[in-house]
């Protein structure tokens, strides 16, 4: 008899915790809705980004069977995706440009060597999440639909994690085609590329651009490899600051509209244990937006700051897929 009232009573705890955490998470977060899934064919999907108008998708997922990213995009009302990559090699890091009528994203797929593929790594602390600096990965412009596709960049080196600027005449992307991973800038055409950061031995990537244009923020290992901090620098690679400092490996962040409030992925929780939290970098609060014992990480922003994409396994698939929500600010960040 003792033994079931413990039982219940530890099973009424987990019921109170995950109450707690879902009311903590309706705070900033409501309406959470999978919009991915393994019955549309994806053994995994994430890395979403809203289109200028709030109304498609464009996202990252591995077709069932196959061992690659391709680039697909969806309607958020029809929930039918359509792949916007070629099928071949590897893909990654899709962005629209801000008047909707082009995208860019990386690939692999004129690498003359494809055999020989995945062949330089990067591996956070516990190996539960890594990403490949895949050779031979450039950056392409299509249309939305895949149609018309132009290459910006081009040769052996990895270059990826690309983004349009506000205005949409620049891109900012992260490359090692000068022995080290560092962030760059280009026009929208390829032409006038300036190196932003000048690290060596280390990584910088994920940048984005800032709302105003002004800013740009990544992240990289400075100070510890794989343990990931995230930084703020000036689009002219000017007065570089740190935004984070802790033990964990914190990425993928991005801009809140109102351009002074961030998300982004940390470990803070636990390597095994992906949460998003808001920083303020004007005040450096902080706040944590997920409260999920499963991974949630990647987190952006419609234009109008009332919806958020993120990569979750919280799904009863338990498969990394994209979620949406809206969002509301938080009046303590």
């Amino acid at each position: 008899m003792k033994l079931f009232c413990l039982f219940l009573l530890i099973q009424f705890s987990l019921v109170c915790e995950e109450i707690f955490d879902s009311r903590l998470e309706s705070i900033s977060l409501q309406n959470i809705t999978q919009l991915t899934s393994p019955s549309m064919g994806f053994e995994r999907a994430g890395e979403a980004y809203f289109s200028p108008d709030g109304n498609t998708i464009i996202f990252q997922a591995v077709p069932m069977g196959e061992k690659h990213y391709q680039i697909y995009t969806m309607q958020i009302d029809e929930r039918i995706p359509r792949r916007v990559s070629t099928g071949k090699g590897a893909c990654t890091c899709a962005f629209f440009r801000p008047d909707g009528e082009k995208i860019i994203f990386a690939s692999s797929h004129e690498d003359p060597n494809p055999i020989a593929e995945e062949i330089s790594q990067r591996t956070t602390q516990t190996g539960n999440y890594k990403w490949d600096l895949t050779p031979y990965m450039n950056i392409y412009e299509a249309n939305p639909d895949g149609t018309d596709l132009i290459a910006l960049t081009n040769g052996p080196a990895y270059h990826a994690e690309c983004a349009y600027s506000p205005d949409g005449s620049r891109i900012v992307y992260a490359s090692n085609e000068n022995g080290s991973m560092n962030i760059y800038t280009m026009k929208s055409d390829g032409s006038d590329v300036q190196q932003i950061t000048k690290n060596s031995d280390c990584y910088n990537g994920g940048p984005f651009f800032s709302p105003d244009g002004n800013q740009i923020i990544f992240r990289a290992d400075r100070e510890r490899p794989d343990y990931l901090q995230i930084y703020a620098i000036e689009s002219d690679g000017l007065n570089e600051r740190q935004l984070t400092a802790n033990n964990a490996v914190n990425w993928a962040p991005y801009w809140h509209p109102n351009g002074t409030v961030i998300a982004f992925t940390t470990s803070l929780h636990g390597h095994r244990h992906y949460e998003i939290y808001l920083l303020n970098i004007e005040t450096g609060k902080q706040l944590r937006l997920t409260h999920n014992s499963s991974f949630d990480g990647l987190p952006t922003f419609s234009l109008d700051g009332k919806k958020i994409l993120w990569t979750s396994k919280r799904g009863e698939d338990q498969t990394s897929q994209v979620f949406i929500a809206d969002f509301a600010l938080p009046d303590l960040i």
